[in-house]
């Protein structure tokens, strides 16, 4: 696949989805065991899991979705210009201390900064207007997630040199269908490699986060119903705030009237995972419900893991309907997302808008984006 210049891909001035995809560049596995040593890395993911989440709380990005794999990670991301656009100067300087900070407390977290510390970051208008920036930025993002990953990891491995591939690959999803494809083509990546049977036992994937923290509150839900308790004399276990740094899936909209306590904790639940300090925003980023998503996800992973294609259950045709995705080629398109698109991914329409911006004729991948999408 040719290289192409980040800014024919990302356009940093509008809101935007994007896949991007970060490959090791070296024989052994980034998180994988390796199979010359023995040895195991599969602790790293669990570095790369917490550095996302610390940046998801300090950038003006909302992460979508994400996969850590042997060799590559996966993140879903969608740009915010008008998250970022809207913070004070004081929040600017305060999110950049917590990027890079000049003091750091015995555990090695950025320490709390001083008033005149915070002063002197923005005391620049140009200076500041540029970090500003940086914090919207997609490159940037990558670029505080794979570098601290590098080093610690080459502390490690007791060696220097590159770690992760020159650059990292970015797509652009243009519209509803491309998004969820490209969801459910990263939540399936480790069902996808044999790595788990299912979703559920996916570790390390949006869709582990999402799964867990939904059981959580279901469970917190049938507990307060029987002992008549609210979460907020209870507390919230810690598993139903699980996903609070990940972009929610979909608007929080009750689908049944809720009661008493029911209200309290739903309500509590809100005003934890509201975004303030652990995600960019709370807007949704997919037209349909986590359970939905989470029903469409079990059924495609089912199909792959198999080897064969099934019929499109009654219960997710009208799913699919709705975002115009072709049932037909859905499994085959998911399956097949990371080889049949490259620089966007959209329904034709799109794909020729996006293409004319560019000054392009057409992009590769129109005939698969047809049949896919249509």
């Amino acid at each position: 696949m040719p290289a192409y210049a980040r800014k024919e891909i990302v356009r940093e001035d509008e809101v935007g989805v994007y896949h991007c995809v970060a490959r090791c560049v070296r024989r052994a596995f980034l998180c994988g065991q390796d199979a010359l040593t023995g040895k195991s890395f599969e602790h790293r993911k669990g570095w790369i899991r917490r550095r996302l989440e610390e940046l998801a709380g300090i950038f003006g990005i909302d992460v979508c979705g994400y996969a850590v794999m042997g060799n590559h990670l996966h993140v879903i991301v969608r740009t915010r210009p008008d998250v970022a656009a809207a913070w004070s100067a004081d929040e600017v300087a305060a999110r950049w201390w917590r990027l890079f900070p000049r003091r750091r407390d015995e555990d090695g977290q950025p320490a709390e900064p001083e008033p005149h510390e915070l002063n002197i970051l923005m005391a620049d208008p140009m200076v500041a207007a540029e970090r500003r920036r940086r914090l919207g930025s997609l490159s940037w993002l990558m670029r505080c997630l794979c570098e601290p990953i590098a080093r610690r990891a080459n502390r490690e491995d007791g060696c220097s040199g590159r770690f992760w591939e020159g650059r990292f690959r970015s797509q652009a999803l243009l519209d509803d269908a491309a998004v969820l494809a490209c969801s459910v083509y990263v939540d399936l990546n480790p069902v996808r490699a044999a790595m788990a049977q299912k979703p559920e036992d996916s570790e390390f994937t949006s869709a582990y986060e999402r799964i867990l923290a939904l059981r959580a509150r279901r469970r917190e839900e049938r507990n307060s119903r029987r002992r008549k308790r609210t979460s907020r004399r209870r507390g919230v276990p810690s598993d139903a705030l699980r996903d609070g740094w990940l972009c929610p899936m979909h608007a929080e909209r009750p689908s049944r009237r809720v009661h008493g306590s029911e209200m309290q904790t739903h309500q509590r639940w809100r005003r934890a995972d509201d975004g303030a300090s652990r995600r960019a925003s709370s807007q949704s980023f997919l037209s349909l419900s986590l359970e939905d998503y989470l029903r469409l996800l079990d059924w495609t992973g089912r199909q792959v893991r198999q080897g064969k294609r099934g019929a499109i259950p009654g219960s997710l045709a009208p799913i699919l309907e709705r975002l115009h995705v072709g049932g037909e080629s859905w499994v085959q398109s998911v399956q097949n997302f990371g080889r049949w698109f490259h620089r966007a991914v959209g329904r034709t329409e799109r794909l020729a808008e996006e293409a004319a911006r560019r000054g392009k004729h057409w992009f590769q991948g129109l005939a698969r984006s047809r049949a896919a999408f249509g």
